[in-house]
């Protein structure tokens, strides 16, 4: 079993509730999950939100659209993904995938390609963004249940309870994690929605690239910068997370 794991909440210090934020008259959060659903080796996609008041508006909207969704922690995203996983009666063997909510341009073949070590039982714990190599919004990390399991028992630090995968990366020599990189480094590059200038970018690739029922690339988004290149620079000054620095 393969499980996608959507980390997801409404409340945004810098983009407030954009997980709701209309992108080609659809919500991001949609737009996420329906990406995913273009993956080859997914089994099945969770929403994992918390049990704070301002999250009733997902889970009613995810019971509408017939989207599992599971509540915990606000705080300890990591048990709030055990918890989920969990829930789901999944075996030692069985993977989880990582995503965030905030990425309307996930890369269904990229996502398979992460996957791929990790269901061929050549690593536990598989990523594309360490080092980065990739456009950030294209980040996905991939680790089998007893990864997230032995997290959940021995991780005490705050910040890596909060980030999930931390623990997996500070102790490399438990997890043996590996990196799948891009041919050309696109690390400069944003598709991720953060800032009113990343919804900006956004809106304006969706009405250039959207079609209902089709799936658009980051090979069309790359020929569209191509001959567009004032687009890529609407959020050109927005610092990539500092989440690569730690």
């Amino acid at each position: 079993m393969k499980v996608a794991i959507i980390q997801a909440r409404c409340s945004s210090t810098r983009l407030p509730n954009k997980i709701f934020a209309d992108l080609s008259g659809k919500p991001l959060i949609w737009h996420v999950i329906d990406r995913l659903t273009f993956c080859r080796k997914i089994d099945k996609i969770v929403l994992a939100t918390t049990t704070h008041r301002s999250d009733d508006k997902l889970v009613e909207w995810a019971s509408r659209e017939h989207i599992a969704c599971f509540r915990g922690s606000e705080d300890n995203v990591l048990n709030r993904y055990y918890a989920a996983a969990k829930s789901l009666s999944l075996k030692q063997e069985d993977i989880l995938i990582r995503i965030t909510a905030d990425d309307p341009f996930k890369e269904p073949t990229l996502i398979d390609r992460t996957i791929e070590p990790v269901e061929n039982g050549k690593t536990q714990f598989a990523y594309n963004n360490n080092p980065p190599s990739f456009p950030e919004g294209l980040d996905c990390e991939v680790f089998t249940m007893a990864a997230l399991k032995l997290s959940e028992i021995y991780s005490k630090d705050p910040y890596e309870r909060e980030h999930v995968t931390q623990y997996m990366y500070r102790h490399p020599e438990i997890f043996k994690g590996l990196n799948i990189s891009n041919e050309h480094d696109l690390s400069y590059l944003r598709l991720t929605m953060d800032t009113e200038e990343d919804y900006e970018m956004a809106k304006i690739i969706y009405a250039h690239l959207y079609k209902e029922n089709q799936l658009f690339t980051l090979t069309d988004i790359l020929s569209l910068l191509q001959k567009h290149p004032e687009i890529a620079q609407i959020n050109a000054s927005v610092k990539r997370s500092d989440m690569y620095k730690k």
